[in-house]
């Protein structure tokens, strides 16, 4: 690029959409800039909608997207800089709105309780290239099958590209393969503290997304891209590691002798379970990926090394043990995807809640959970809607905001078939 570094200013808006400015190497400093606020008031067709907090009626001011210099990194665009800003309004305060400032506060939250949440996270993805017309249909992988790589699983080496440039920019990668059906993908980034981890996957999202552009895929993490293949599921994977810096989970793999924490964390995730899928699963096409029998955290329930189940329990112990949360998706915003998953574990272990016990059944054929998610995103809207405590943990305003914009979204797409469907997110997702 002609003209020297730049620095890219980017932000994760309500629709998960990487918002930003390219600005000069002077403001490669301790410094901020201006957005409108109208950001938060549209949808991804770009209808300007009144949502709450987002000011569409009140003149549409602006807001200060602040960063510091220490936080600039390596990008993967040639003599460009990246750099992840907080969102703040007219009067210096964190923005409600901003799914970031939402998991910094649940990660201060679970710090006052002597934890340190640590975070990693699994995400899927489909690759889709334009046919002769145009129109973009599934990327041909002759011979790819689940846990495959090589070749006949990416032809055009699309993701060595993007393990190129993650590896260069610094991204520590955990690993890539393909998922069970083609041409499906998974990305698996390193586990770490739970902020830099979702830096680190919202930066590394894009960064795929763009990369394989380059290469003529479309990369889309939509959450049932193709209605009769597997859907694209977001896995977040966390623990605690206490003031001593031991991993606080323990042992899981004999559920009657887990810490304190550890049920407690399961019970928020269960009692919370309905609510949640308004945050975590928020289009419409998110419906057709959760559903009975589906591997996809549609049932409320819980296991140990148990692919059927929503929260899964890692049969490894020591350092390794985790909890992984199988229900989102690729659509959400993940910083507060992982601000409600730390939420609502939290709810439960400061709650007391009760715990359920853990599911026996195979959860294709059969099922020991009672319920699931709502059929759709309307209902999973009112299940949010009416989890008071939860929606007090991740932030009032924004989930006002969010369960604005999406009963815009169900009113947008109603009517529309699935291939009009696919063709509405596919660019953004």
């Amino acid at each position: 690029m002609a003209g020297g570094e730049r620095l890219r200013l980017l932000f994760c808006d309500h629709l998960n959409l990487a918002r930003g400015k390219y600005l000069p190497a002077a403001k490669m400093v301790d410094s901020s800039s201006r957005f409108c606020i109208g950001v938060y008031a549209v949808s991804y067709a770009k209808d300007l909608i009144p949502a709450p907090g987002s000011k569409m009626l009140e003149g549409l001011p602006d807001y200060d997207a602040v960063y510091k210099a220490a936080d600039i990194r390596a990008g993967w665009e040639p003599n460009t800089k990246v750099v992840i800003a907080d969102q703040y309004d007219g009067q210096g305060n964190p923005l409600p709105l901003c799914g970031r400032g939402a998991l910094k506060r649940a990660i201060a939250d679970w710090n006052k309780l002597g934890f340190s949440p640590k975070v990693g996270i699994e995400l899927e993805a489909y690759a889709f290239v334009r046919n002769p017309e145009g129109k973009w249909v599934p990327y041909d992988t002759p011979g790819a099958f689940v846990y495959s790589t090589g070749p006949f699983t990416d032809p055009l080496r699309f993701t060595d590209a993007i393990w190129e440039k993650a590896t260069a920019a610094g991204f520590r990668i955990d690993c890539f393969t393909s998922e069970y059906d083609s041409p499906q993908f998974e990305f698996t980034l390193t586990y770490d503290e739970a902020l830099k981890a979702v830096d680190d996957i919202f930066l590394f999202r894009l960064l795929a997304r763009e990369v394989a552009l380059e290469h003529g895929v479309l990369l889309t993490f939509m959450p049932k891209p193709i209605l009769n293949l597997a859907g694209n599921g977001l896995h977040v994977n966390f623990s605690f590691a206490d003031k001593a810096g031991k991993n606080a989970v323990g042992d899981a793999t004999v559920p009657e002798q887990m810490p304190a924490l550890t049920r407690g964390c399961i019970a928020g995730l269960m009692h919370h379970h309905a609510a949640m899928a308004g945050l975590i699963a928020p289009t419409v096409n998110s419906y057709d990926r959760l559903k009975p029998a589906s591997l996809s955290g549609f049932w409320r329930n819980w296991g140990v090394d148990h692919r059927g189940v929503t929260t899964r329990l890692s049969a490894e112990g020591g350092a390794k043990s985790r909890i992984e949360h199988r229900m989102a998706d690729g659509a959400a915003n993940p910083y507060t995807t992982v601000a409600t998953i730390l939420q609502a574990a939290r709810l439960g272990f400061v709650g007391n809640y009760d715990l359920a016990p853990a599911e026996t059944a195979d959860c294709l054929e059969t099922h020991d959970a009672k319920d699931g998610v709502a059929e759709n995103l309307g209902g999973a809207l009112d299940a949010l809607e009416a989890d008071k405590a939860l929606v007090a943990a991740v932030g009032e305003g924004l989930v006002e905001n969010h369960v604005f914009v999406k009963r815009h979204e169900i009113e947008r797409v109603a009517g529309l078939d699935a291939e009009a469907l696919r063709d509405y997110y596919i660019n953004f997702i």
